[in-house]
């Protein structure tokens, strides 16, 4: 889980400090760079797996077709100026982890703040491009004592946080800079603390964070930081890769467009439970009697059938009127609906998941089934998280007046273009986000600044009003 997030120079994102909770909902208007707040996740996430190169060309807008400008990335990236982007996490992370070879690896402690900085380098010739440096890294843990300060969402401690921030760390940073005579290195510490000694890794030679080089379990503090920021995900459902069936050969989770969904509710169907069995009509039942919320949508259930001629997984709606409709055959808005009820249903499918605009191709009445749907994929931070409360994290982003109005004001989070000053003198727009006032995340905040970093009702008369010239308007009693 992403708890906190603070980005310098990354796009418009100049100096961006924001707290999430299980639930965010971002709101906004066209072209401010709402999207950008997922750019920086995913850029982290790909920073976790991939060299800083192919990390840079696979941010939206920033690649396309994987041959991106690096200098995408950073504030005025085109202007000859100084070029550099300060990111730090704070992040909930999985006690127990596999290494990439498969072996068990126990995390020290779940509760850590990862710090990057990174610079652009000019191309050193014609007919190339500049490339990104790293310039700083560094993972350290924060303690059981400090949790209740870092998390302010609202939760409860007996249960929830005491699941979640566990073991402890006597020593110092998993992840350290220095400056030496020789030049900048990066240090990786065990997880004995000051036990050992550190392993010095040069950062004018690395071409990718150190933490995504770790890979086994000699670290496992680092590689459970690895293996969370590798979870966190830009879900963009595709209605061609959701109407696609799956081979027999095909993996059995849904992929971020959601391809494989038929192959991934089979799988949960047929799994088997704590007490050795398998119920799929249970699942199926659910999944059925979620996707029926949606009004104009008749179902009498759900099912995924095998056809061994042609190896292939189908989905099937079944209607009330017996009658049988294949995933294909499904509209857009329900195919994104049912792609979520399936994954509401998946205990595997854990971590951050950012979601553009999910009331895309939804009738307004059927905003309040989708908002709850997407809300419930969240973990319940009243609970500890197991396999009926799975430990997902979801934010999304909208400029619906709907959504707005049914969201929760304490999930709201403003994103609005403000002038920002420049060491030159001058001054840029850039986005912030605002929470709504009196909301946790203020929390510890003084009234004067509070009032200056949050927003009221009157910010957001857009989205609680009719628009101006509405033609069709119910009748108000004066």
């Amino acid at each position: 889980m992403l708890t906190r997030l603070e980005v310098r120079g990354f796009k418009n994102l100049l100096d961006v400090d924001v707290d999430f909770g299980p639930f965010t909902c971002i709101a906004g208007e066209n072209g401010i760079g709402k999207s950008n707040v997922f750019d920086v996740i995913e850029f982290l996430s790909f920073l976790a797996s991939e060299t800083l190169a192919e990390a840079a060309q696979r941010v939206r807008a920033a690649s396309g077709t994987r041959s991106g400008d690096p200098r995408d990335l950073f504030w005025d990236g085109y202007r000859n100026h100084h070029r550099v982007i300060h990111l730090a996490a704070e992040m909930l992370v999985p006690r127990h982890v596999e290494d990439d070879l498969g072996a068990e690896a126990e995390a020290s402690t779940t509760f850590l703040r990862y710090e990057l900085s990174l610079g652009y380098e000019p191309p050193a010739g014609e007919g190339s491009v500049g490339r990104i440096a790293l310039l700083r890294e560094h993972l350290s843990h924060i303690t059981k004592g400090q949790a209740a300060l870092h998390l302010k969402f609202p939760h409860v401690a007996k249960s929830f946080r005491s699941a979640v921030v566990t073991g402890e760390r006597r020593g110092g940073p998993f992840i350290s800079t220095e400056e030496r005579e020789s030049g900048t290195v990066i240090n990786v510490h065990g997880d004995g603390g000051s036990f050992g000694r550190p392993q010095p890794r040069g950062a004018a030679r690395a071409g990718r964070t150190v933490l995504s080089s770790v890979t086994t379990n000699d670290y496992p503090t680092i590689l459970a930081a690895r293996r969370e920021m590798q979870s966190w995900r830009r879900l963009a459902l595709e209605p061609s890769a959701l109407r696609a069936p799956d081979g027999f050969d095909a993996p059995r989770s849904m992929a971020p467009d959601g391809r494989h969904l038929a192959a991934t509710l089979h799988r949960i169907a047929h799994q088997v439970g704590s007490d050795g069995s398998q119920r799929p009509e249970a699942v199926f039942a659910r999944v059925a009697g979620r996707l029926s919320d949606l009004a104009g949508v008749s179902v009498d259930g759900v099912t995924v059938d095998l056809d061994p001629v042609r190896e292939v997984f189908t989905l099937f709606l079944n209607e009330n009127k017996s009658m049988r409709l294949p995933a294909r055959a499904l509209s857009e808005g329900t195919l994104r609906f049912l792609a979520l009820c399936v994954l509401l249903e998946d205990a595997q499918a854990t971590g951050l998941i950012c979601m553009e605009e999910p009331e895309n191709g939804i009738h307004p009445v059927n905003l309040p089934a989708m908002l709850e749907l997407v809300r419930d994929l969240a973990v319940d931070p009243r609970l500890a998280p197991d396999e009926d409360n799975p430990f997902r994290q979801v934010i999304v982003n909208t400029h619906s007046p709907g959504v707005v109005q049914l969201c929760e004001p304490a999930d709201l989070l403003r994103a609005e273009t403000v002038l920002v000053p420049l060491d030159d003198g001058g001054a840029a727009r850039a986005l912030a986000l605002r929470p709504y006032k009196g909301s946790w995340r203020l929390r510890g905040e003084s009234e004067a600044d509070s009032a200056v970093k949050s927003f009221t009702e009157a910010d957001v008369i857009p989205y609680l009003v009719a628009p101006p010239g509405a033609q069709l308007t119910l009748p108000v009693d004066v």
